[in-house]
């Protein structure tokens, strides 16, 4: 059966709105999401290992962090103190920050938990995720998504 990524709605840390996947059409998506703030150094070991092997180049590479929805007032603070301690202008573009509700999100793309991270290969022409996985991503796992981008 195929799976379809679902349009979610966010704003990166340089205050750009992107729709997830959509806004991406040129070259296909590794979308790494976040649900935990103790998860950046999964989000961050995985981005290591990506443009270690210049996947960045080849794909989109964003990170997603996946917040409850909260007042603007709360948003705006939550974004503020995101983008003082980002100061990289690339990390900033490729952090797209998700105010929604999680569990709907959840279920949409059967994510069992909040537990760890999980990450997408998402086509960007169908939007069909072609591939996806949890934690860090390995560079074997790489290698699995270099195969099914082909």
């Amino acid at each position: 059966m195929v799976e379809i990524f679902p349009t979610i709605n966010g704003k990166n840390l340089n205050k750009k709105r992107t729709a997830i996947p959509d806004d991406f059409s040129d070259k296909n998506i590794i979308a790494i999401i976040a649900f935990q703030r103790w998860h950046q150094d999964l989000v961050d070991e995985s981005i290591e290992c990506l443009e270690k092997l210049n996947m960045n180049e080849t794909h989109h590479v964003i990170e997603v962090p996946v917040l409850q929805q909260f007042s603007k007032l709360r948003q705006m603070r939550l974004d503020g103190v995101m983008r003082a301690a980002i100061v990289d202008y690339r990390i900033r573009q490729r952090t797209i920050t998700a105010y929604l509700d999680k569990q709907v999100f959840r279920n949409s793309l059967n994510i069992p938990s909040e537990d760890t991270t999980y990450w997408f290969l998402i086509d960007h022409v169908t939007k069909n995720i072609l591939l996806r996985g949890t934690g860090v991503i390995t560079s074997e796992e790489v290698n699995q998504i270099k195969l099914a981008s082909e």
